[in-house]
């Protein structure tokens, strides 16, 4: 179900830059300063523990990884994020995604006869995932049940973004929390070497977002 639909979501269209990828079809994105996490409107792309869930990712994070993007916002879904099309200048990026095989259509509302175009010529020349024997993701998680419950949650981050570097009296402490932690390199380490999962607390596979985010 789809929440707080038309002159709202009209209201947050915004532009900011990509700050993570977290598969094919959900970034991450700067507003004002704070992650807003976005998801792109009718298509859908494989899971990640799912053929060509990894190839998916990668070919968004080509296309929006660090970039500016627009963002028109149509509706927020039931795990809050915004619903939208993103762009850069004029090329769709929803769009792009399904050109590519990367995604399903996925307009569940209505048809969308340009959508079921671009997927029908992915499909006639074998792109990404129609090269082989695509499942859509509703499927796959009915045919993999507990899947996405023990697959990692890993984001793309910038290629900038420091490496986690392990302090000279490193070892794992106490800390469980990130108004603990004194810099977000602290808190990645935690998190990827420690293995202290709590300062993800939305399971993106981003640690201490509102510490990490300016860097």
């Amino acid at each position: 179900m789809l929440l707080f639909m038309g002159a709202w979501a009209q209201a947050a269209d915004f532009s900011g830059k990509v700050i993570a990828v977290l598969d094919g079809d959900t970034l991450l994105v700067l507003r004002g300063g704070k992650p807003v996490k976005v998801r792109l409107a009718e298509i859908d792309a494989p899971e990640k523990a799912q053929p060509y869930g990894a190839a998916s990712q990668e070919s968004l994070a080509g296309l929006v990884m660090g970039r500016q993007v627009r963002v028109a916002s149509r509706a927020v879904d039931d795990y809050g994020r915004l619903v939208a099309t993103v762009s850069i200048d004029e090329a769709n990026v929803n769009h792009e995604q399904l050109r590519r095989g990367m995604a399903w259509e996925y307009s569940r509302f209505h048809s969308n006869r340009e959508l079921m175009a671009l997927q029908r010529d992915a499909q006639q020349a074998r792109r990404g995932l129609w090269a082989g024997d695509a499942i859509e993701p509703s499927q796959w998680r009915k045919q993999h049940p507990g899947s996405l419950a023990a697959q990692p949650s890993l984001a793309v981050l910038p290629a900038s973004a420091p490496a986690i570097a392990i302090p000279a009296t490193s070892a794992c402490g106490n800390k469980k929390h990130c108004p603990e932690m004194s810099s977000c390199e602290e808190a990645r380490y935690y998190f990827a070497k420690c293995g202290v999962k709590t300062v993800d607390g939305d399971d993106d596979g981003l640690p201490c977002e509102k510490l990490c985010v300016s860097q």
